[in-house]
């Protein structure tokens, strides 16, 4: 009797237990945001986005420009060149990011999110309203079908960050969680909540991973109306859209029409807004900034120009060494090459001394490790790598090499030629010679516009003072980008933009599996343990203080490996528009969003 009574409460505690669980989960509260570190600054309830206008007049239409041309509609897989308009304005995400925090996500298909503090998990609570253009309600099955087809069709950054997910269930047809248990990756639930949706009934699986120029049905503020190749597309406002009045979408989406008509290189593109042929322009050419603009329609008032402050990392430009091959995978002879860059004379006679030298892959933040000795968190992070990081760049003292600005500096070739010839490189005669095999040292840089061209230049003449001769190819965008997806180059010139709250994208960047990925953005072939580790502790930390160690370890160890030769970046943002266009005072903290722009009625 007692051992029976014994086992009857053992088994009632072990019910409770497990019932208590379930009331605990089921108890979970429904979050209307999710922010990486701390808390969303929206609380829920808001109105509106801190850099939006609700009371912006609707109506008339913007003109945008684009640079290239296009044979997709779909940016998110891997074959063909296409432009970001569908996932941006036709189909959307369960949440939206705000351009006013580091990265913090709200709700948009999905009105609330469930999610333990371990983020092991996350469920989505779908607001029931939610349709497609055609009118066919979104469900948990649209997500679950959008989830398999960019876990196994998307870019190499959705494959890699989905392909953490253990499990996932729908709930019911406005409900459905994803497991993340294993995965101790804090950044994914959010990356799950950004994930663009597609209607499950209209979209053929077969046929996704194809380059298609047909336009989707979404469940965005726009449909594609018109759609010529090369020449342009057009997206009109949705009379009909469900989320009208969503919070986070009042006073975005303000203009009837969005048209973007697309040019063939930099200088038609100025020509054509000289023209007055579009209305909006991020300039990012300090020449033309300097001198190009000196038009009637300037001079008149028909055209703004503006100069914005902007409070982003400047991220890393540079041109890139591809490590795969064998002349670059030496590091002494990528740091060699550093020397005979000089940015002096390149910002002073090519840019109007308006460009700062780029020192980081995080420049301009807090999150850059130059200027700033390693913390005692950073050291442990760093401690028994195997790519032991330079004194100098440990304690913060290290800066890219600086000339005299004579564009001839001697000092800068001796330093370039010690460090290769430890590598066993010789100069003979005016030729840089492998010492065992006599084989010159020749590559191509391969670049995809008039600027870019005309830097490559330089830096090749500048090579040429030690007998290196580098090629400057020039391609067509849909080769340039065929080619950089195979990874079939030399060196490019690339920007790596980051965000305050660098995340997945790293893997995509740096990561060993993305080395050898197809259109991953590891155009550098870096394949180390220690920058793996490095990307794991960011993605892993639980506070702002350790996110920032690990960011500021793996920018060091990037350095050590001069993976790139350092170019430059624009402190502020320039812009030149339309003086019929209208945008809101406040300027969030990634800087002007076009979304929230208007045209003035007449």
């Amino acid at each position: 009797m007692g051992r029976w009574l014994i086992s009857n409460l053992l088994f009632s505690a072990a019910l409770a237990i497990m019932t208590f669980g379930a009331s605990a989960l089921e108890a979970l509260p429904l979050r209307h945001g999710i922010a990486m570190h701390g808390e969303p600054a929206l609380t829920s309830g808001f109105e509106h986005l801190p850099y939006a206008n609700p009371q912006a007049p609707k109506g008339g239409r913007i003109t945008l420009a684009l640079q290239g041309t296009f044979d997709s509609l779909n940016p998110l897989i891997v074959l063909g060149v296409a432009p970001d308009v569908v996932p941006r304005y036709v189909l959307q995400p369960l949440m939206m990011r705000s351009a006013d925090e580091p990265f913090t996500i709200y709700g948009l298909l999905a009105r609330g999110v469930e999610m333990p503090e371990d983020r092991s998990f996350i469920t989505f609570h779908l607001d029931p309203r939610a349709r497609f253009s055609d009118g066919h309600p979104l469900t948990a099955e649209d997500v679950r079908f959008s989830f398999e087809m960019l876990k196994k069709n998307g870019k190499p950054f959705h494959r890699s960050s989905f392909g953490q997910v253990k499990a996932v269930e729908i709930l019911d047809p406005h409900r459905i969680r994803f497991d993340l248990s294993g995965s101790n990756d804090r950044e994914l639930p959010l990356l799950i909540g950004m994930m663009t949706i597609f209607p499950a009934h209209a979209t053929n699986p077969d046929t996704f991973d194809k380059t298609s120029l047909t336009p989707p049905i979404g469940s965005g503020p726009y449909a594609l109306t018109e759609v010529k190749p090369g020449e342009r597309v057009v997206l009109t406002r949705r009379k009909d859209y469900w989320g009208e009045d969503l919070p986070i979408t009042r006073g975005l989406y303000n203009c009837d029409e969005i048209r973007y008509d697309f040019y063939r290189d930099a200088n038609t593109l100025f020509e054509a807004f000289k023209a007055r042929l579009y209305d909006f322009r991020i300039e990012g050419d300090p020449g033309q900034w300097a001198t190009g603009y000196d038009i009637p329609a300037v001079r008149s008032g028909r055209v703004i120009r503006e100069t914005m402050a902007t409070r982003l990392p400047k991220g890393m430009n540079g041109f890139v060494f591809n490590t795969r091959k064998p002349l670059f995978s030496d590091v002494r002879v990528r740091e060699a090459l550093s020397h005979l860059f000089d940015f002096d004379w390149v910002n002073r006679n090519l840019f109007f001394g308006q460009l700062t030298r780029s020192n980081s892959y995080f420049s301009g933040s807090d999150l850059a490790s130059t200027g700033r000795p390693a913390d005692a968190r950073e050291r442990v992070l760093l401690a028994g790598s195997q790519s032991p990081i330079r004194d100098d760049i440990l304690e913060g003292r290290w800066e890219p090499p600086a000339s005299d600005g004579s564009g001839r500096d001697r000092d800068m070739a001796r330093k370039a030629l010690a460090l290769l010839a430890d590598a066993g490189w010789v100069l003979e005669g005016d030729i840089l010679r492998k010492k065992e095999t006599g084989e010159p040292f020749t590559f191509e840089m391969l670049v995809n516009s008039r600027s870019q061209e005309r830097l490559a230049l330089n830096f090749s003449q500048s090579l040429s003072r030690i007998g290196i001769q580098a090629r400057v190819r020039l391609v067509d965008d849909v080769q340039y980008w065929r080619r950089l997806a195979r990874f079939d180059f030399d060196m490019v010139q690339w920007l790596w933009p980051v965000s305050l709250s660098p995340g997945n994208e790293q893997r995509n960047r740096w990561g060993s599996a993305a080395a050898q990925r197809s259109g991953s953005h590891n155009h550098a072939g870096v394949a180390s343990p220690a920058i793996d580790r490095l990307i794991d502790a960011l993605l892993e930390a639980k506070s702002r203080e350790d996110f920032v160690s690990a960011v500021r370890a793996l920018d060091r160890t990037l350095l050590s490996g001069f993976y790139v030769v350092p170019l430059f970046y624009l402190k502020d943002q320039w812009l030149a528009y339309s003086s019929e266009l209208s945008k809101p005072e406040t300027v969030p903290l990634m800087g002007t969003n076009i979304d929230t722009w208007w045209r003035q009625p007449h």
